[in-house]
C-alpha cells in the first residue's frame, strides 16, 4: 500500500492512504497577524475527498474552521482536542469527535490516537496508523518528554511531521513551538523513516515579528541536525503542492 504526504501549507498537510486521506490543522485564509509566507496547495474546495481531519488546538492558523467549511462535505469525520467540538460544530460539521491523549477513534481502516503535546492553550498530536503504515503529526509543540511515549506506544514510525521554527512570545520571553534542534532531537527518540518538516514560513509581519514573536528555525537547520543526532532517519523538505510517496522518489 502506497502512503503518500502533500503539504498544504504550515502544519496542514493532507495524508494519503492508498486513497484514505486526512487533512491536518486546516489553515486556508489569511489575516492580520497570520501569512502563510508560502503558497497554498489547495483551497478547502479543491480537496480530494477526505476521510477525516484532525485539529490539535484552537488556534487560527491550526483550526480555521470558517475557512474550511467550504469543504464540500462537512460530514467528515473531525477529530479534535476536547473542547474544541462545539466550534467545529457551529461551523456546520456534524462528524466532530473530541479526544484527549491516548484516546483511539476508529475510522474505517483509519486509526487516530491523540498523543501528548505543549503550547500554552490546550493541544494534542496525533499519530494516524493505516494497514501497518504509522505517521506521527506534532502540530506544532513543545519538545516536551512526555513525547518519548510516542515511540514506545508506536514503534516503527514510517513517517513524522515535525514543526522547526522555536517560536517564541517576545514580551514574555517564552518558546512556544520546538526548535529545528529540539525537533532534530525528538527524532533521535521516534526514529521515524522519513521526517517531514512543518511550521517554519508562517509570520506575523514585520511589526509583530519584531515586537512580539521572534522564530528562526528552519527545514535546513532540522535537516543538518537530524544528519547528527538521527542519521538513520531521511529528511525531506517539501515545498507545497510537492507530493511525496513513503518509499518513492519525491
Amino acid at each position: 500500500m502506497a502512503t503518500t504526504i502533500t503539504r498544504v501549507a504550515h502544519a496542514c498537510a493532507l495524508l494519503d492512504f492508498d486513497g484514505r486521506r486526512v487533512l491536518t490543522d486546516p489553515w486556508f485564509s489569511e489575516k492580520r497577524g497570520y501569512r502563510r509566507g508560502e503558497p497554498l496547495a489547495f483551497t478547502p474546495a479543491e480537496l480530494p475527498p477526505l476521510a477525516a481531519v484532525v485539529a490539535s488546538h484552537d488556534h487560527y492558523d491550526h483550526f480555521d474552521v470558517d475557512a474550511f467549511a467550504a469543504y464540500p462535505d462537512r460530514s467528515v469525520p473531525f477529530v479534535v482536542k476536547r473542547g474544541m467540538g462545539d466550534k467545529a460544530r457551529k461551523a456546520g460539521f456534524t462528524g466532530v469527535i473530541e479526544v484527549e491523549p491516548w484516546e483511539s477513534v476508529d475510522l474505517g481502516g483509519l486509526r487516530v490516537t491523540a498523543a501528548p503535546a505543549a503550547h500554552g492553550v490546550p493541544e494534542v498530536t496525533f499519530v494516524v496508523q493505516d494497514a501497518g503504515t504509522t505517521v506521527y503529526f506534532a502540530a506544532d509543540t513543545l519538545r516536551i518528554p512526555e513525547l518519548d511515549e510516542v515511540a514506545e506506544r508506536f514503534p516503527p514510525i514510517d513517517l513524522a511531521l515535525l514543526p522547526v521554527n522555536g517560536l517564541r512570545i517576545r514580551p514574555l520571553r517564552r518558546q512556544v513551538v520546538m526548535s529545528a534542534e529540539q525537533a532534530a532531537e525528538l527524532c533521535a527518540v521516534l526514529r521515524p523513516a522519513v521526517a517531514v518538516p512543518v511550521h517554519y514560513a508562517f509570520t506575523a509581519g514585520p511589526v509583530r515579528d519584531r515586537l512580539f514573536l521572534g522564530y528562526d528555525g528552519t527545514p535546513e537547520r532540522f535537516a543538518r541536525a537530524v544528519a547528527r543526532h538521527a542519521p538513520a532517519t531521511a529528511v525531506r523538505i517539501l515545498p507545497p503542492g510537492r507530493p511525496l510517496t513513503l518509499g518513492g522518489a519525491e
